[in-house]
């Protein structure tokens, strides 16, 4: 076996660009790609990867031991870049900035994912105005057990709305298990306005659909195929169109036309494929920057409840929660470690087990401020109460914001302290 190459210069574009260790796998399970096989394959749909991510600030998901290991996100562009990348200083409502990258071209393209960027997540908004997003983004995540053609129902019911408003959507496959729709806006409105669109729009979804679409915001609570409007908060980002996303087969995010949404099947677009038809077909989304639409059709209603989470709302306009009997049972950056946790738990408790309905498994990918980790609860409602196991402590229970939230609580409290003594 020959030694791996230390690194491999690529001219993109009249930039030379190195990539260091090409060799490395980076999907070694079902597919076998090398770091250079991913530069390539970006390189192969730059201008359509490029349409998604150009003049937007974005963060480096890095998966710096490929597909299976564990990424984490950077915000803040590294010291040591070339000299040619811009960057851009943005500010989260936590009160803390950021600079961050901007890709312009194909040698920033495929500089970041030299870095081990797999997936591409660009903020909803241009570099010249970082306040104002100019994308609505529709996020439809199917709770476990749903069938992707129920996916497909709902995103067609998502088209049909927004035809009625005069907008048009642009459909893409997520690359996992859901679809994301999103809509080229005017950046006339702020970020919350463009979040409380996206949860009017989730909630006339629902309406319509209501066996087969949710809008709740407790997770316990929803059903069939949520649409996650928190993807339209300010601190979020979502993959863009031609990533590549971290799963077996190397699947990509596809933008379809409508035509293709209801036969589309997300395994028919990977990296190995998608070249292809990006070379035979084009990009179905080319023309997405064209005519940007309006959300004055979001006005709120006077009956309408309040477009904020349930935890934030004024006492007056809560609705009240039913409190469901969840318990944690693994906490952990590694899923698999998560998930057999869960299997533990089954084993542990054999005449439990058997009484949970598929959707009261939820496994919640948590994001910290650096890295994604796995939680996983047990709604107990379908659970005699004499039978119903009491929380312990999660196994695993490896969960990596604990330190700083502990941290932060110790801090307001000395602050509380603090403040009584001297008064």
């Amino acid at each position: 076996m020959g030694k791996e190459k230390e690194s491999e210069a690529l001219v993109v574009e009249g930039r030379e660009v190195r990539i260091t260790h090409p060799d490395k796998l980076y999907f070694s399970s079902q597919a076998k790609v090398s770091k250079l096989d991913l530069v390539r394959y970006y390189l192969s749909v730059a201008t359509g990867a490029l349409a998604g991510i150009q003049d937007r600030p974005i963060v480096l998901k890095r998966f710096v031991n490929g597909a299976g290991g564990e990424a984490f996100y950077q915000k803040r562009a590294p010291a040591q870049r070339p000299s040619w990348l811009r960057t851009v200083t943005l500010s989260f409502p936590s009160g803390r900035t950021a600079e961050e990258i901007v890709v312009d071209d194909a040698a920033g393209l495929a500089w970041i994912v030299n870095l081990g960027c797999i997936e591409l997540h660009p903020h909803p908004v241009r570099s010249g105005d970082l306040d104002h997003p100019d994308e609505l983004r529709i996020d439809l995540d199917p709770i476990p057990g749903v069938p992707w053609s129920d996916v497909r129902l709902v995103a067609l019911e998502v088209q049909a709305f927004l035809q009625e408003l005069g907008l048009r959507g642009w459909p893409k496959t997520s690359g996992s298990r859901g679809m994301h729709v999103n809509v080229r806006i005017e950046p006339r409105w702020t970020f919350a306005e463009v979040r409380r669109a996206a949860v009017a729009l989730s909630r006339a979804v629902e309406r319509r659909a209501p066996t087969l679409a949710s809008s709740k915001w407790w997770k316990e609570e929803r059903h069939g195929v949520f649409l996650d409007y928190n993807q339209n908060a300010k601190d979020r980002t979502t993959c863009s169109a031609y990533s590549v996303r971290p799963v077996p087969d190397a699947r990509v995010s596809a933008p379809l036309h409508w035509r293709e949404v209801p036969d589309c099947e997300p395994a028919d677009f990977t990296i190995f494929t998608m070249p292809e038809r990006f070379h035979n077909l084009g990009d179905p989304h080319a023309e997405m920057d064209a005519s940007p639409g309006s959300l004055e059709h979001f006005r709120k209603t006077e009956s309408e409840a309040p477009r904020v989470a349930p935890s934030r709302a004024r006492t007056a306009g809560k609705k009240s929660r039913v409190k469901m009997p969840l318990i944690v049972v693994a906490n952990s950056p590694d899923k698999a470690a998560a998930l057999a946790g869960l299997e533990q738990w089954k084993q542990k408790h054999p005449n439990v087990a058997p009484l949970l309905a598929i959707d009261d498994v939820l496994v919640d990918s948590m994001r910290g401020r650096s890295s994604t980790w796995t939680r996983i609860r047990i709604n107990l409602r379908h659970v005699p109460e004499a039978l119903r196991p009491p929380q312990e402590t999660p196994d695993p229970d490896d969960d990596p914001t604990r330190e700083w939230r502990d941290a932060g609580k110790r801090k307001q409290k000395n602050k509380s302290e603090t403040t009584e003594a001297e008064t």
